[in-house]
């Protein structure tokens, strides 16, 4: 075992010395005019109006060369359009608006409107050009997840350790993982003792202590002990990989509105196109037009029924929605998820990250009898900042915060899986957990004390009275350390993680819109129902693991509707793509959750989740308002066509009159404060 402990001073895993900590967070790619004009689209739809403006002022003086402009112009702007509606015609043999508008457009240029035709196709491809550019945005990439699993594992064979690929690792194998690295895979300790670091799986803030027979999870990062580790999942089947199939599951799911509009779109556009060929073919034998006014009439049939109004009814008021929560810093990856946050019932919070800061900080410092408070608090950090556990850079914060003076300290080490000891002014001091108060009380030991540190199991006098503080601290859900000086207890610090401060103004706002508000976690039920208590939440869920977040969440979705959930983890990563819309934290959050996540809070700050429902609202109210007056427009020109006659150019104008009106209407949500 010497030897070994000999050889854990190399680094983590190569994703680790390679490049970045994926544990770290990850800003989401920035939404900036250079990343918008890269998109092909976007550059044809603009290039499409450039040619039309081109053509229109050419016209003016060489009717041939603006033809050819408009018609390069058709094709610019058409041609992705075009091809996706022949695509659909061909192999699903369906119609859709795609084709439907290029039709249009060809019918309005073979009666002399090239300029009209133009027109419907830049605005449709523009229009089509920006919801495909903020639906790319919104792909769900898992890549970043797979980075957190090591590709490789050291196997004991024979005695001597052998690199192999996590794939080839077997129920049973014994594998060796050495301090700071990933665990590869799911087993339980065969040999060693270590604090653990299970964030990535339950989303706890607390390393926690592992020792023989425990059980450990792939993708979770080994402390400061050696571990011997018996693989009892194969690669496929680990909890880690559970996550990973999760979110694809999710990811696969088709909305339901997705489907309705593609209905729509395919019912809309036979029923234009039929009455278009209805029309050209009856019109004589029933109504005795002659074949050029009913022609006329057919072409401008086909405009003003293009659906261009219906279209922008929606996308700019989507678009303004999600430039409005931009500057609020809530990131939004496509129009679809503000649609579904307008029907939010209730929204799910994880603990660790999202209602809580996620880092613990010291909430009681209690010093013993005779003990000056702020000296016990200076030794306390002195001895603490030797390690990088995050209980004891709560402790140095809470001293450097309170100015409590540092002392001289003197041969520190850590001791495995229960805390800290080092000399001060010659005399021996100890920090660690508050298991040594269970001792003769017929409770086991943690088992993370090795034989030299025996002492620390002396019954103390006072055991009582500090059991009954433990007791207390540890009900109100918090950590509790001890300090002894030499054999002696003469303090206790407690540590939790701390609520956001807008924690409990962000859950009052949302149910004062009639949303339920729930909480999700992996951490223990006493700590959860104290965080819980402190920011109002109706229903509490916590022990939980990832996949039964999931299963809590589509609880949720079955009995109250719409759900959305917001977490920072990737644990928390299944449950936001199973979600109607999940949230990420842009600060906290890991780059799993970020990618995986509908929307994004860039400044970290969950108040805004109730100003955007109200928004998201608003649009809902927007949009329909926009589809009514659209097709009243629509069908008041229609019915005008076969009444009284309406001029083609009046056609466009009242047509294209009726989308710029929805397309104002829309921007409207750039001044909505809320």
């Amino acid at each position: 075992m010497q030897w070994i402990q000999s050889q854990t001073t190399t680094g983590r895993i190569s994703t680790i010395e390679n490049g970045a900590d994926p544990r770290e967070p990850r800003q989401p790619g920035k939404w900036d005019i250079r990343s918008l004009l890269s998109n092909a689209e976007v550059v044809a739809a603009l290039g499409s109006g450039l040619l039309m403006l081109v053509a229109w002022l050419t016209s003016q003086w060489s009717e041939p060369l603006s033809v050819v402009l408009y018609v390069i112009s058709y094709a610019v702007g058409g041609w992705v359009k075009a091809k996706e509606g022949v695509e659909t015609l061909l192999k699903e043999r369906d119609l859709d608006v795609n084709l439907l508008m290029i039709a249009a457009a060809i019918g309005a240029a073979a009666i002399g409107y090239w300029n009209e035709g133009a027109m419907l196709i830049f605005i449709f491809a523009l229009s089509g050009a920006l919801e495909s550019y903020t639906m790319e945005r919104s792909r769900k990439d898992i890549s970043s997840l797979m980075e957190l699993q090591p590709e490789t594992a050291l196997r004991i064979e024979k005695g001597e350790m052998v690199s192999v690929s996590i794939n080839k690792l077997e129920i049973g194998d014994l594998i060796l993982v050495k301090p700071g690295e990933l665990i590869p895979a799911d087993g339980k300790i065969y040999r060693g003792s270590s604090s653990v670091n299970q964030a990535s799986i339950t989303g706890e803030s607390v390393p926690v202590d592992k020792s023989i027979g425990d059980e450990v999870f792939t993708g979770t990062l080994n402390g400061e002990g050696v571990l011997y580790i018996e693989v009892t999942q194969s690669a496929e089947s680990t909890l880690f990989a559970k996550i990973i199939k999760l979110v694809e599951e999710a990811e696969n799911e088709v909305p339901e509105s997705q489907r309705f509009i593609k209905r729509f779109e395919s019912f809309y556009a036979r029923v234009v196109v039929i009455a278009t060929v209805a029309l050209i073919v009856l019109a004589t034998p029933v109504l005795g037009w002659d074949w050029d006014t009913t022609f006329y009439k057919a072409m401008v049939f086909l405009v003003v029924a293009s659906p261009c109004a219906l279209v922008s009814s929606i996308m700019p008021a989507m678009l303004s929605a999600i430039s409005n929560r931009a500057r609020k810093g809530v990131l939004f990856k496509g129009g679809a998820h503000i649609e579904n946050m307008a029907r939010t019932a209730v929204v799910a919070f994880d603990k660790t990250g999202t209602l809580t800061l996620g880092t613990p900080v010291v909430t009681d410092f209690i010093a013993g009898e005779g003990w000056d408070r702020h000296e016990l608090l200076g030794i306390s950090a002195s001895i603490e900042r030797m390690s990088k556990h995050p209980l004891a850079l709560a402790i140095v914060q809470s001293a450097e915060k309170e100015g409590a003076p540092l002392q001289q300290v003197e041969n520190g080490q850590s001791i495995t899986g229960w805390g800290m000891q080092a000399e001060v002014a010659g005399v021996i001091w100890k920090i660690g957990k508050s298991d040594i108060l269970d001792e003769g009380n017929g409770e086991p030991r943690s088992g993370a004390i090795s034989d030299q540190d025996e002492s620390l199991g002396a019954v103390q006098e006072n055991r009582q009275h500090w059991l009954s503080i433990r007791n207390t601290l540890e009900s109100e859900g918090k950590t509790v350390s001890v300090i002894l000086k030499g054999d002696s207890i003469v303090g206790m610090i407690a540590l939790q993680d701390a609520v956001r401060p807008q924690a409990a103004m962000a859950v009052k706002r949302l149910q004062q819109l009639g949303i339920k508000v729930a909480m999700l976690t992996g951490d223990r039920k006493a700590t959860a129902e104290v965080i819980a208590k402190q920011s109002g939440v109706d229903m509490v869920f916590s022990d939980l693991l990832p996949e039964d977040k999931v299963t809590h969440i589509k609880e949720l979705r079955s009995r109250y509707g719409h759900v959305v959930m917001v977490g920072d983890g990737v644990n928390d990563a299944p449950a936001l793509a199973t979600a109607t819309v999940g949230i990420g934290m842009g600060v906290s959050g890991s780059g799993t959750a970020l990618e995986v996540a509908d929307a994004v809070l860039m400044n970290d700050n969950i108040d805004e989740i109730a100003g955007t429902v109200k928004v998201a609202r608003k649009v809902q109210r927007i949009v329909k308002q926009n589809m009514i007056f659209a097709i009243t427009v629509i069908l008041t020109l229609i019915a005008a066509n076969f009444i009284e006659g309406v001029a083609l150019p009046l056609g466009v104008i009242g047509h294209e009159g009726s989308t710029i009106l929805v397309i104002l209407n829309g921007l409207r949500l750039l001044r909505s404060s809320r």
